[in-house]
């Protein structure tokens, strides 16, 4: 998902958007209003029929009337678009969500977008720089932090050094990281 540089976003965080990127809307497909779009989430459940769903820059609401796979694409109806010249306007456009469309996690469960962006310092303290980013590897996530002068530390998002999140704050505290930074 696109991150959002320290910018307001209409939520309650600084740095939390209000909306998040479910996919990218292609060329129109046949004549009855469908539209393929390229799916860059995995939660699904977020495009059912009846869901309000938001596109471009100016957030214009459309409601999903039915959906259907074609490949690799996900075919999007919306409710009253019965033409492909209509359907046509939204090539290319980026589809979202607001972020109070998602579903509530456990406690212990957190959406990327609340942790991008927090302070990461290390258990005595020591600041490590921001967290830019969020890497899907097979075993478990790999944060992405980049400090002031630019260089970057890769931590792994595993409870051992994870040792706290504090949304409040605006904080990752990690435990202290052995290989990086010795000798500096």
């Amino acid at each position: 998902m696109p991150q959002n540089d320290e910018m307001d976003a209409g939520s309650e965080r600084q740095a939390e958007p209000a909306y998040l990127v479910l996919g990218k809307l292609r060329r129109a497909h046949g004549v009855r209003g469908e539209i393929p779009m390229e799916v860059y989430t995995h939660m699904l459940e977020l495009l059912l029929p009846d869901q309000v769903v938001y596109i471009g820059e100016s957030y214009q609401p459309f409601t999903i009337e039915s959906i259907r796979w074609k490949n690799e694409l996900l075919l999007l109806k919306f409710n009253n678009i019965d033409d492909r010249t209509v359907v046509s306007n939204l090539t290319n456009e980026l589809l979202y969500i607001k972020t109070e469309q998602l579903p509530v996690l456990s406690e212990d469960e957190l959406y990327y977008h609340e942790i991008i962006g927090l302070d990461v310092h290390e258990e005595d303290g020591r600041q490590l720089g921001v967290l830019v980013s969020i890497l899907e590897t097979g075993a478990n996530d790999v944060y992405l932090v980049r400090d002031e002068a630019g260089n970057e530390i890769l931590i792994p998002a595993i409870e051992d050094v994870i040792l706290e999140i504090d949304l409040d704050r605006n904080l990752m505290i990690v435990a202290r990281l052995e290989w990086y930074g010795e000798g500096d």
